[in-house]
């Protein structure tokens, strides 16, 4: 099953607690996997950002507006207790709890009712509704950086050849291929018919090579397997092991399978990916705001 919200997580999340023991948080996360029948995969993915598993941040906001409401409490780090608060809510039996039923709590009321962003509700849609507090933000993030993709991309596909070679040699210097940029832009320079064809250091100590086409083709027009098997043959001509073959627009499925039963390694970059490889490595984009997210060091009051 989908992975659910954390208001879904917020009844059987007090039920846990229902013994009246203290529960660790890790615990309680795996009985609540079992409880929705998620799979290893569910359990184990990320945020986009990749710094924390999403189901295991849900359980944590569902235990938070719950702690808000005065149905649990922490204890100690990491850790989680029912209140006699909690115990008259589960005596009652409700079918569900989620954010309207804990406006019955005064404290909710008054958490809720702080000045922040979560409350500038105007506009929201019923599934942003459905967003913890970190989703919503890395939600608005990943549509910023999509719409920063997408542009990059056209400003790529109207650039000349030789500015796109000089594009491919920036990317490839700053993810660490070819030694310094000099380096790289004598391997990579061989521009014509509307890209670059060139050999670059996949190690600033020259131990191996990697053979590159980069192609700007126009977006309506995808890279099918007669292209890639080409380069393929420019692989073995020039006894190569490992090749990239960038294009501005896109491959075919036949490409893709194609390159995933051959011996040589080859891998595809698409216009997609070379706009997010550009955002990733600081080629064409700027950085225009930052933001830091901080949340309470423990360890820094447990230590007076």
């Amino acid at each position: 099953m989908a992975i659910p919200n954390f208001q879904r997580i917020m009844l059987p999340l007090l039920e846990i607690a229902g013994d009246g023991e203290e529960h660790y948080i890790h615990d309680a996360t795996n009985q609540l996997g079992k409880y929705f029948k998620l799979s290893d995969e569910e359990q184990t993915t990320l945020l986009p950002s990749g710094q924390q598993p999403l189901f295991y941040n849900r359980v944590g906001w569902a235990r938070t507006y719950l702690k808000k409401a005065g149905l649990l409490n922490d204890p100690k780090r990491g850790y989680f207790k029912i209140t006699s608060q909690g115990i008259e809510v589960l005596r009652c039996k409700p079918e569900k709890i989620d954010k309207k039923f804990l406006e019955q709590f005064p404290m909710f009321v008054e958490f809720r009712n702080r000045p922040r962003i979560e409350n500038q509700t105007i506009g929201k849609t019923e599934a942003q509704e459905e967003l913890t507090p970190e989703e919503a933000l890395e939600d608005a993030y990943q549509k910023i950086r999509d719409d920063l993709a997408a542009e990059l991309l056209t400003f790529v596909s109207r650039s000349t050849p030789g500015f796109f070679e000089k594009l491919v040699v920036e990317l490839l210097s700053n993810m660490g291929y070819g030694g310094s940029r000099r380096e790289a832009a004598r391997a990579v320079g061989q521009s014509g018919d509307e890209g670059i064809d060139g050999i670059i250091d996949e190690d600033r100590l020259g131990l191996d090579s990697i053979y590159i086409q980069a192609k700007k083709w126009k977006e309506e027009n995808s890279v099918g397997r007669p292209e890639i098997q080409k380069f393929i043959g420019a692989l073995f001509g020039q006894r190569a092991k490992k090749g990239i073959f960038i294009t501005t627009s896109r491959f075919t499925d036949d490409a893709k399978n194609y390159v995933k039963n051959i011996d040589t390694k080859v891998v595809l970059i698409d216009g997609k990916r070379l706009a997010e490889l550009m955002i990733d490595y600081g080629v064409g984009v700027v950085n225009r705001t930052k933001y830091e997210i901080k949340g309470i060091d423990t360890e820094y009051f447990e230590s007076t």
